[in-house]
Order: structure tokens, then sequence, then C-alpha cells
């Protein structure tokens, strides 16, 4: 059995000992980029020896430059179909799929042609698809908002293997949110949290467990994103969210506390930890000295025996520290699409993201 190299490793070798040899012996002297970014576990170094059954294997996006890329695009993939060896490391680099748009995977041959899985493009074509915009450009406010933030982590992550057109650029231009839209996007965070934190307790309160359980799942949800804005990091999509956590410098204390809430035999116990949660969430916030401090501690929400962050209070701060005037005319409390999409179908739709937009323009 092949023994197990991590996809990013095994994509950095395979652009330095397969494809690069035959760009220089074929194509001497071409100006190119070379990079494993994008979709995929591999790029976010999540995968596993179960990631080989699907879109995994020998790969990589080839980039060319713009004014090139219809003389170079065919050449150089009838090369690497003609001299890729069949196998790289132990692993195929044929690939099948059922279809253009679908998932891929590594089908053994020992004759003809390669079909490989080295995507030939130009930069702005590969950021207008994946992204809905190319960062050579200016990045306009909606741009930012209507962008899945698990592809701006993929586009920023993955590793660079050759760079002669400014990929690194472009991906340094991305590392992260501009100052005002990052504000923008944690006052909505805050808000979520606000609008739904007394309901935890509320429905325990009559009698409702599980739909207190569910209400204090979502709350933890909405606190580890919270997390991610407060170290300035993207979040990976659901299946890596809470590995991208763990990942994070905060996990060691709000970990353990997430898996009391969620293990908590009734609402009183929930709350308790979940306050823990707020206040340690609330003193991170307040060390990023956006906004003047404001009180960590929780409290009772009104009248009612239910202990809260108030989480508005930070919301309506950090509006009120937002200096662009285009972010400051942008409706509040509605955030990135990450935060009011639960769409999948959507989400994988770049021209419907792209729609979106109009949810930020005034009279929309």
């Amino acid at each position: 059995m092949t023994e197990f190299i991590p996809g990013l490793k095994l994509s950095e070798l395979y652009y330095h000992e397969a494809i690069r040899p035959l760009l220089d012996s074929h194509f001497p002297g071409l100006a190119h980029s070379a990079a494993l970014i994008g979709s995929g576990s591999d790029v976010i170094s999540c995968d596993t020896p179960f990631s080989i059954d699907h879109g995994w294997g020998p790969r990589l996006v080839l980039f060319l430059p713009g004014d090139q890329f219809d003389r170079w695009c065919k050449p150089i993939d009838e090369t690497l179909r003609s001299h890729l060896p069949y196998t790289f490391h132990g692993y195929s680099t044929n690939f099948d799929r059922e279809s253009p748009e679908s998932v891929f995977w590594m089908v053994e041959i020992n004759s003809g042609p390669v079909n490989h899985q080295v995507e030939i493009t130009t930069l702005g074509k590969y950021f207008n698809n994946y992204l809905g915009f190319d960062p050579s450009q200016e990045i306009s406010v909606p741009d930012w908002l209507v962008c899945l933030e698990h592809r701006l982590l993929t586009v920023t992550s993955g590793k660079v293997f050759h760079d002669d057109l400014g990929l690194q650029t472009s991906r340094e231009k991305l590392a992260y949110y501009p100052r005002d839209v990052w504000l923008y996007i944690m006052a909505a965070a805050w808000m979520k949290i606000s609008q739904e934190e007394p309901f935890m307790g509320r429905t325990g309160d009559v009698g409702d467990e599980n739909g207190s359980r569910i209400l204090a799942a979502r709350l933890v949800q909405y606190l580890m994103r919270l997390s991610f804005l407060i170290e300035r990091r993207y979040a990976p999509y659901s299946k890596w969210f809470g590995s991208g956590f763990m990942r994070l410098e905060c996990s060691r204390n709000l970990a353990p506390i997430f898996n009391q809430v969620l293990a908590a035999p009734d609402w009183h116990e929930r709350q308790r930890h979940l306050s823990q949660a707020y206040e340690i969430l609330a003193e991170m916030h307040n060390a990023l000295h956006l906004i003047p401090a404001l009180d960590e501690r929780v409290s009772s929400f009104h009248e009612r025996p239910y202990l809260v962050i108030h989480g508005e209070r930070f919301s309506e701060a950090l509006l009120k520290a937002v200096q662009s005037e285009e972010v400051r005319r942008l409706p509040p409390n509605i955030g990135s699409i990450n935060q009011f999409l639960d769409s999948t179908d959507v989400a994988d739709d770049i021209e419907l993201c792209q729609r979106l937009k109009s949810l930020y323009f005034s009279g929309a």
C-alpha cells in the first residue's frame, strides 16, 4: 500500500519533479505561476488517508500570462497528457470525473494520454471564477461581503510553488478583510448573539430542553465564528469548521467550555458554561482596543433570570467605530454572506452570490 503523503506536499513535489521539468524542456523561459490553492481538504491541510478517494491526488493550478494563454494553454495541456508519468510517488496522475463540474478521482492507467488534474488558467480567470472578482483590480465592499469566507481561506492557504506573475501579491491583498469591513462583519456577529442569547434559558425554563439544547448549540456556533473574527482568521466551511477552530489560539480556553455547554443536562448548567464563554470573548474583544472597553460580565436579561452578555452593546459600538462612509451606509446587522446564508447550492454558485450584492445598496 502506498504510504500517505499529505496532498500539499505531494503537489509541491509534483510541480518540482514532474511539471517543471516538462515546462523547462518544452517551453523554456515561459513565465508562469504554480500553486495548490482553491477547493480541497489538502489545501488547508485537513486531508487524511480517507481523502484519497476523491478530489485528491497529484494536482495543482498552473497560471499563464493573460496575453499568452490562448497561445500556450493547449500545447501545454497536450504535452502534459503525452509526457506525464502514469504514477507519481505511488499515486495515479490520471483522473476521471462524471462531468466538468463534478468531483474528480484518481484512476490508474498504463497506456494512452494522461487525463491530468493540472488546471491551466490565468490569474484573472481563476479569481473571477472562484471568488467573483479579481484582486489585481480594486475590491469593492460588496465584493468582500458576498464572497464566501471559506473561499477566501482556500485562496490564501495552500502554497505557491513558483511565481513569475504576482500570484502571491494577490494572496497578500486577500489576507484578511479591510478594517471597516471587518468591524461591520464583527458587529453583525455580536448582534446575532444578542438576538438569541436569552432564548436558551427561556426555552429551558418552560421545560423545552430540546429547544434549549438546539439554541445552545447555535450560540456555540456563533461564538466560534466570532472567535475567528477576533483572531482575524478566515473560517472553513462546515466540514472543517471545528478543526479550524481548534487551530485558533483561544480554543485552548474555549473548547472545553463549549464541550460542557453541549453536554450539559439542563439549561441552568448550560447557562453557567455559556456565561463563561461570553465573558472570555468579551475580554478578547476588549483586548483588540477597537472601541472603548465594555463591561465583560454577564448580567440579567431585563428583569428575567437569564444571564446574557448583551451582544448589542458590542455591535453598536463597533458600527460607531467604522470610518468608511461606504461601510457606514450599509444596512446594519446583515453582515457578510456567511452570516445569513445557509444554502450549499447558492454558496456553490458564484453568479448567484454576486446577485446578493443588491442587499447592500440602499433601496434594495
